[in-house]
C-alpha cells in the first residue's frame, strides 16, 4: 500500500471514529444488554414466562372480555407478541360503522395480560428493559432523529470498520497475536484494539450494516418510492408484504359463530414445529370477516419459515396460505435474516452471551481507538493549549462512557425498589443519574479516577441487584432456579458473574504512564 492510499484509510478510519466514538458506545453497551430484554423485563415484574415466540392466549376469551369494555363490531384487530413476557400486544382500528359512536371509531393500542386480561398502556408497560433496548437506536430523542442518528453511526462505523480492515490487512494476522503490555502507553492501547477489534470483527460489520439498514432504511427507498410509486408508500409496503389484503367491510352482521382458538390450532397443525406470532382479524363481527393467522418454523428446524393462512369466517374457507417450508421467496428470507441476525434471537442464552460479551469487546475497542488518539496528540511538541483540549475532549468522552455501567446497575435496583416505575420516573432515574456522574467526573478531571470509580462502584451496585430482589420479592437466585424461573434466575446470577469480572479488572488496574 502506498503511502497516499494509507493516509486516506488511516485519517478516514480515525476521523470517522472520533467523530461517532460515544454515540457508538452508546449504542453498543445499551444493545448489549438489550440481547437480554426480555429477560430483564420479567425480572422486573417478578415474572416468569414459557420461552416460546409462540403467542399464550385463549383468543376467544379474551376477544369476549376486550368486547365488553370496548365493542369490537366492525374493527380490524392485531394481536401479536414482541417479546417474551406475559403479555401481548393488542392493536385496534376504530370501527368501519360510519354509524358508531365516536368512541369506538377511536384506535386503542395496549398490552393485555394473558392470564388476567388485565390491559396497560405503553407507559404503564414500560420497562428498564424496553428502555435500554430503545436507548440502542436513540428513540427517546424525537423521532425521526434519533432513528437517523443511530442510523448514520453505524453507516460511519462501517466505514471505521473497513478502513480499519484496509489499515491493517498486510499484518492482520501477525498483529493479532501481539499484545505488549510492558511497552509504552500508545503501544498497549494499539495492540488492545487491534487485537479485540479483529475479535469482534464479523460481530461489529454485521451490526454496522443491519443498524444502518433498520434506522435509516426510509431514507434509502425514499427515491423508489417517489419514482416508481407516486409518493404511495402503501404501494411499496403492499409489494414488500409489509401490508395485509384489505377486505372490504360490508356492514352486514356475520351470520353463523365462529371460534378464533380452532382457526389457530388448525393452522398450527399444517406443518410441525410451526409458532403462531401473529393474529390479525378483519372486520370482526362482519358478514365478510376474515382471520390472519401467521407464524414461523422453530429456527433450529428452518432459519426462515413464515408461514401464513387467511379464513374468510362465512363459510369457513381458505382463501390464502403461505407454505413456510417451501414457499418462502428471496424477500421473505432477505427480511427474516436481518432481523433474526441483528436481535440473536435463535440461538438461545449461548448466542445472547456470546452476543453480549461481543458487544462489550467492542465497547472496549471504541475506547481504546480514543485513547489512542488522545496520547498521540499528548506530544510535547504540540502547544498546551491544545494538549488541554484533547485531553478535555477524552475526559469528556470517558466520563460520558464509563458511567454507563454504574448508572444501569442503580436502575435494577430503583426499578425493582419502586416497581411499577412509571416512564417518566425510570427517565429521571437513569438520565437524571448519568448526567449527574458524567458530570462529577467531567468536573474531577482525573481520567483513572473515572475508570476505576465506575468499575468498582458498578460492581457494588451489580453484587446488590440479587440481593435487592430477594429481600424484595424473597426470590433468591437458587429458590428461582428450583422453581424453574429460568429468567429471574438468568439475571441475578449474571449480575454477579459481570460484577465479580468488573471489579477483579477494577483491583488489577494499575496507572501507567507515557514513557
Amino acid at each position: 500500500m502506498n503511502n497516499r492510499h494509507y493516509n486516506i484509510y488511516f485519517h478516514t478510519h480515525t476521523v470517522s471514529g472520533i467523530v461517532i466514538s460515544v454515540v457508538l458506545f452508546v449504542i453498543f453497551f445499551a444493545g448489549s444488554f438489550s440481547f437480554f430484554r426480555d429477560d430483564i423485563i420479567n425480572w422486573e415484574r417478578s415474572e416468569s414466562t414459557v420461552l416460546t415466540r409462540e403467542i399464550q392466549l385463549d383468543y376467544n376469551d379474551a376477544l369476549q372480555h376486550l368486547d365488553k369494555k370496548y365493542i369490537l363490531d366492525g374493527r380490524n384487530i392485531t394481536i401479536s407478541k414482541p417479546s417474551l413476557e406475559n403479555r401481548v400486544a393488542v392493536y385496534m382500528e376504530g370501527t368501519k360503522d360510519t354509524l358508531a359512536p365516536a368512541k369506538q371509531k377511536e384506535g386503542q393500542f395496549f398490552y393485555l395480560d394473558n392470564k388476567n386480561y388485565k390491559s396497560y398502556t405503553y407507559e404503564e408497560s414500560y420497562s428498564l428493559g424496553e428502555l435500554l433496548y430503545r436507548l440502542h437506536f436513540f428513540a427517546q430523542i424525537p423521532y425521526p432523529v434519533g432513528y437517523y442518528l443511530s442510523g448514520f453511526t453505524a453507516l460511519f462505523f462501517l466505514f471505521a470498520i473497513v478502513t480499519g480492515v484496509l489499515l491493517h490487512w498486510k499484518k492482520i494476522v501477525s498483529n493479532f497475536y501481539i499484545f505488549r503490555p510492558k511497552e509504552k502507553l500508545k503501544t498497549l492501547w494499539t495492540d488492545a484494539h487491534t487485537a479485540l477489534g479483529m475479535i469482534g470483527l464479523p460481530f461489529q460489520f454485521v451490526y454496522a450494516v443491519t443498524g444502518a439498514f433498520f434506522m435509516i432504511k426510509l431514507l434509502i427507498v425514499a427515491p423508489a418510492v417517489m419514482a416508481l410509486y407516486d409518493g404511495d408508500e402503501n404501494k411499496l409496503y403492499k409489494e414488500l408484504e409489509y401490508n395485509d389484503t384489505d377486505y372490504k367491510f360490508e356492514n352486514k352482521k356475520l351470520a353463523n359463530p365462529f371460534n378464533v382458538n380452532q382457526l389457530v390450532e388448525k393452522a398450527k397443525s399444517n406443518w410441525s414445529d410451526f409458532e403462531i406470532t401473529r393474529v390479525f382479524i378483519q372486520n370482526y363481527g362482519d358478514a365478510n370477516m376474515h382471520v390472519v393467522v401467521e407464524g414461523e418454523l422453530l429456527s433450529h428446524k428452518k432459519f426462515t419459515g413464515i408461514g401464513k393462512i387467511v379464513y374468510r369466517i362465512a363459510d369457513g374457507k381458505v382463501v390464502a396460505k403461505k407454505d413456510p417450508v417451501s414457499q418462502n421467496n428471496y424477500l421473505d428470507v432477505v427480511k427474516n435474516v436481518l432481523y433474526r441476525i441483528h436481535f440473536g434471537d435463535y440461538g438461545g442464552y449461548a448466542l445472547k452471551i456470546v452476543s453480549f460479551i461481543l458487544g462489550i469487546i467492542t465497547c472496549f475497542v471504541i475506547i481504546s481507538g480514543v485513547m489512542i488518539w488522545l496520547v498521540a496528540r499528548q506530544k510535547n511538541n504540540l502547544p498546551e493549549k491544545k494538549r488541554r483540549f484533547n485531553a478535555a475532549v477524552v475526559r469528556i468522552y470517558l466520563a460520558i462512557c464509563l458511567s454507563m455501567y454504574p448508572i444501569t446497575a442503580l436502575a435494577f435496583i430503583g426499578s425493582k425498589i419502586f416497581y411499577p416505575l412509571t416512564q417518566s420516573n425510570l427517565f429521571a432515574l437513569y438520565f437524571g443519574g448519568w448526567l449527574v456522574l458524567a458530570v462529577f467526573f467531567i468536573i474531577k478531571k482525573n481520567d483513572a479516577f473515572t475508570n476505576k470509580f465506575c468499575l468498582i462502584s458498578g460492581s457494588i451496585l451489580g453484587f446488590l441487584i440479587p440481593v435487592t430482589n430477594g429481600i424484595i420479592t424473597g426470590e433468591w437466585f437458587w429458590t428461582s432456579f428450583m422453581h424453574n424461573k429460568i429468567q429471574i434466575f438468568f439475571i441475578d446470577v449474571f449480575w454477579i458473574f459481570l460484577a465479580s469480572i468488573s471489579l477483579y479488572v477494577a483491583y488489577h488496574l494499575k496507572p501507567k504512564k507515557e514513557n
